[in-house]
C-alpha cells in the first residue's frame, strides 16, 4: 500500500508539467501560475477550517512564511511556468529529479555539513545526465538555453527554500504552512503577472478549466496532502521512487502531449536516476550501519 501511494504521488507530481503545458495554450504563464496558487491556497484554507487545523501562524513565523512563499512559489513555480512555454514537460521533469542533490550542495555550503564520497559520485553522475539532456534539447531545437536557465534557477530557489525551512524551525503543521506559502507566493506574483502580461489574450474554454482543476485539486492539494500522509508513515524508502520522475514525466509527455522522447533523453534520465540512487541509497545504508 505504501509503495502504491508513493507511485501515485510521483505520477501526480510529474503530471503538473503536462497540465501546465495544456493551460499555457489559453493563459500566459505568470497569470496561470497566480490563478493556480490563489485558488489552491484559498481552497486549502477552507479545507483546514473544516478539519479544525490551527490556521493562524505565530507572529514570529510570518517573515519565514513570506520568504518560503517567495522562494517555493513565486520564484520556483513562477520560473517553472515561464520555462514550460519553451521546454517539454518531460525535459522539465528531468531536472525536478535532481532537486535533492541541489539541496545536498546547499547544505554543504550553507550548513557546513560533511558529505560522504558516494554523494559526490551521485552528483557527478546526475550532472552527466543533465548535460546530455540539455545538449540534446538545445541542439535539436527543443529548448533554448534561457529556458534551461529558468529551470535551474527555479530548482535552486526551491532548494534554498528547503534548507531555509530547516533553519527557520517553523512549528506549524506542514499542510498549514503550504497553505500560507501558496497565498504569500501568489500575492507576490500577481503584481508581476499583471504588469508583464496585462495585454496578453486570455482564452477561456474547457481545456483551461480542466488544466486548472488538475493543477489545483490533484497537484497542489491532492499530491501535497498525500505527501504529508506518506511522511507521517515514515515513507523514507518509498520516497526513493520519486527518482523515477524523469521516466514518468517523459512518458506522460509522450502519451498526453505527443512530445518526442528520444534516445538521448532516455540516456539522460538513466544517468539522473542512477546518480540520485547512488547519492541516497548508499548514504542511507551507511546511516543505518552507524545506528
Amino acid at each position: 500500500m505504501l509503495i502504491a501511494q508513493s507511485i501515485l504521488y510521483t505520477i501526480l507530481w510529474a503530471s503538473a508539467a503536462v497540465a501546465t503545458k495544456i493551460g499555457l495554450h489559453s493563459v500566459p504563464p505568470l497569470i496561470l501560475a497566480s490563478i493556480r496558487f490563489s485558488l489552491a491556497g484559498l481552497l486549502l484554507l477552507g479545507f483546514g477550517a473544516l478539519k479544525g487545523w490551527p490556521l493562524l501562524p505565530l507572529r514570529r513565523e510570518w517573515t519565514a512564511i513570506a520568504i518560503l512563499g517567495a522562494l517555493n512559489t513565486t520564484l520556483y513555480l513562477g520560473a517553472t511556468f515561464l520555462a514550460l512555454t519553451v521546454v517539454s514537460a518531460g525535459f522539465f521533469n528531468l531536472f525536478v529529479a535532481i532537486n535533492p542533490l541541489v539541496v545536498m550542495i546547499l547544505e554543504r555550503v550553507w550548513l557546513k555539513r560533511l558529505l560522504p564520497p558516494q554523494k559526490w559520485w551521485g552528483l557527478g553522475v546526475s550532472a552527466v545526465g543533465l548535460a546530455v539532456g540539455s545538449w540534446q534539447s538545445v541542439t535539436a531545437g527543443h529548448a533554448p538555453w534561457w529556458g534551461i536557465a529558468l529551470i535551474v534557477g527555479g530548482q535552486i530557489a526551491m532548494a534554498v527554500g528547503s534548507v531555509y525551512f530547516h533553519v527557520a524551525r517553523i512549528s506549524m503543521p506542514g499542510p498549514v504552512l503550504n497553505t500560507w506559502q501558496l497565498l504569500a507566493g501568489s500575492a507576490l506574483l500577481w503584481p508581476l503577472a499583471l504588469t508583464l502580461e496585462s495585454s496578453t489574450t486570455v482564452v477561456l474554454h474547457s481545456t483551461l478549466w480542466a488544466s486548472l482543476a488538475w493543477l489545483v485539486l490533484a497537484v497542489s492539494i491532492g499530491a501535497m496532502l498525500l505527501w504529508f500522509h506518506l511522511l507521517r508513515r515514515g515513507a523514507s524508502q518509498a520516497s526513493m521512487l520519486l527518482m523515477f520522475t524523469p521516466v514518468i514525466g517523459y512518458g506522460l509527455g509522450w502519451i498526453v502531449l505527443r512530445e518526442p522522447m528520444g534516445f538521448r533523453g532516455g540516456i539522460a534520465s538513466l544517468f539522473v536516476i542512477i546518480g540520485v540512487a547512488l547519492a541516497n541509497y548508499r548514504g542511507g545504508m551507511r546511516r543505518r550501519r552507524e545506528r
